[in-house]
């Protein structure tokens, strides 16, 4: 094992510990502020973010959407890879802050647009980063480890720790014989939809909501989706350094 792999195992214990450690006085105000938010919204926005969020299904399960034109890289180290993904979540936020910007500046159903366009944004910049780890997303289980990592970065609660534990056990997940109950998380068409637009949705909504105030919709815009893609960033390359190191 290199220096660099040894490091990064300390860093992914800590950020183990982060992630699963339970909400704070702070994420569960949010959390009540969020829920009366959710109930005064117009219909339009719920019925928006179901719409697009169901789409997902069958955009994933083709993948031809999303899958980036260059084939998985080879022959190279965790710490060359993780120096491509870096660059990678850079494109992407500077490229989701443009957007949220553009859609903030324009009012309410310019912000309703920006939903499906930064749910697309995020699918792109994580089946390009498939590929810089070394993964093919022509193969289904690598799409529904994207769905997952996608649910690690916008989930809470039981439900972050439940996926959490199947993306770090992932490796071992793949090569169960077809036909084990484990399996079923790798399928597409087993997979919770339901529970992943629930939990993206309670997730992301307080600060997507504060887009639509009058005169700071374009700042709050593109704040808001540079966060966004910043923390998925994170689990995304996390995930992806956890599935390396126990590949060995």
């Amino acid at each position: 094992m290199s220096t660099y792999e040894a490091r990064c195992r300390v860093r992914l214990a800590a950020w183990e510990q982060s992630l699963l450690k339970p909400p704070g006085v702070v994420a569960r105000t949010s959390k009540r502020i969020q829920s009366r938010i959710n109930q005064v919204l117009p219909a339009k926005v719920h019925q928006t973010l179901t719409a697009v969020v169901k789409g997902i299904v069958q955009s994933v399960q083709v993948g031809l959407d999303y899958a980036p034109a260059t084939p998985p890289l080879t022959g190279l180290s965790l710490q060359e890879r993780d120096e491509r993904a870096a660059e990678c979540l850079s494109t992407y936020k500077k490229l989701a802050a443009a957007e949220g910007a553009g859609t903030g500046a324009g009012g309410f159903v310019l912000s309703l647009v920006d939903f499906p366009a930064l749910i697309a944004i995020k699918l792109k910049f994580l089946f390009e980063l498939a590929h810089v780890y070394g993964f093919s997303t022509k193969e289904e289980s690598e799409r529904v480890f994207i769905l997952h990592i996608f649910q690690l970065a916008f989930s809470g609660g039981d439900v972050r720790a439940e996926t959490y534990r199947k993306v770090r056990d992932w490796n071992h997940v793949s090569l169960l014989p077809p036909g084990d109950g484990s399996v079923n998380a790798m399928s597409l068409r087993t997979f919770d939809w339901e529970k992943f637009q629930t939990e993206y949705r309670d997730t992301i909504d307080f600060r997507k909501t504060l887009q639509l105030i009058p005169g700071v919709g374009a700042a709050v815009g593109a704040w808001v989706n540079y966060s966004l893609l910043e923390e998925l960033g994170e689990v995304a390359m996390n995930s992806y350094r956890l599935r390396w190191l126990t590949l060995e």
